[in-house]
């Protein structure tokens, strides 16, 4: 059996359907005991789980082989997923957990609350695999502005950056999470090529048949927007010092690993556009 965490999220609920279409025993977990009834009327399997509550933790292994571990991003979630690993521990539960693009360098807010739970699993004993995605594509589907008015703002960053979409990197973890050789790996995932926000906003126009253009915020002016649209400050300030980490230089690496794994080539900007045009048209 194979628990998901973070079900209902863009990776854990593309992950879901790659699983089932598999046919492999899948269980979802989620925090809210709604969303487990629904899933259970609908005749699906999921538990009720809580990484900040340990005691949630043990009935929803029971029975579980291998974890796909993926906790909510805040200041807690070094320990939430700390709290996973060490139940994982007593059950001898394989971990495949979704991490952070260079995590082990620790240079962002966001790396440095993935890493001690990396560097965990490494001490722990278990079988584990780590998932490094770079940034993901479907942060995008965020800028509302590009449909009403043909221009999408972010924090400054001049390099360009390897997108890669949620749903390669599920393919990915379905595949490490039903296949052997993966014990002891890390891998970084990347989609096929590297582009700044300038050619993001060109591959934008020709997709959508309209000029939309980049708008790149200084730190201050960023911060203030976010937090304008209520965006908690720990998410903001994480967010800016990810920009200032990569502004120059450091996202734009393309490795072949999400095709290797799984045969096929990750989808580039452009298939994303297209796919989501109803969000950006």
């Amino acid at each position: 059996m194979i628990l998901v965490t973070g079900a209902s999220g863009n990776v854990g609920g593309a992950l879901l359907q790659c699983l089932r279409a598999a046919g492999a025993a899948t269980t979802a977990a989620y925090r809210d005991p709604r969303r487990t009834d629904q899933v259970r009327g609908a005749g699906g399997q999921a538990v009720t789980l809580d990484l900040a509550v340990p005691d949630t933790l043990g009935p929803a292994l029971d029975g579980v082989e291998t974890v796909f571990l993926l906790g909510a991003t805040g200041p807690a979630q070094t320990t939430q997923e700390l709290n996973l690993v060490e139940a994982a521990r007593v059950v001898g539960a394989r971990v495949v957990k979704l991490s952070v693009w260079r995590a082990d360098e620790g240079l962002t807010p966001i790396a440095r609350l993935h890493r001690p739970v990396e560097q965990a699993l490494i001490e722990s004993g278990l079988p584990w695999t780590v998932l490094r995605p770079n940034f993901y594509l479907q942060n995008f589907l965020r800028q509302s502005s590009v449909r009403e008015a043909g221009e999408f703002a972010l924090p400054l960053i001049n390099a360009p950056i390897s997108f890669v979409d949620a749903g390669d990197i599920a393919r990915v973890a379905a595949h490490v999470l039903t296949t052997d050789g993966h014990d002891g790996r890390v891998y970084d995932l990347t989609g096929p090529q590297a582009l700044t926000y300038d050619q993001a906003a060109q591959e934008f126009s020709a997709v959508l048949g309209r000029p939309v253009r980049h708008v790149g915020m200084p730190d201050d002016r960023a911060r203030a927007v976010m937090l304008g649209r209520g965006m908690p400050r720990f998410q903001v300030d994480a967010l800016i010092e990810v920009a200032r980490a990569y502004r120059d230089g450091g996202a734009e690496t393309v490795t072949p690993t999400v095709a290797d794994l799984t045969g096929r080539a990750p989808s580039g900007f452009a298939d994303f556009v297209r796919r989501n045009r109803h969000v950006f048209a």
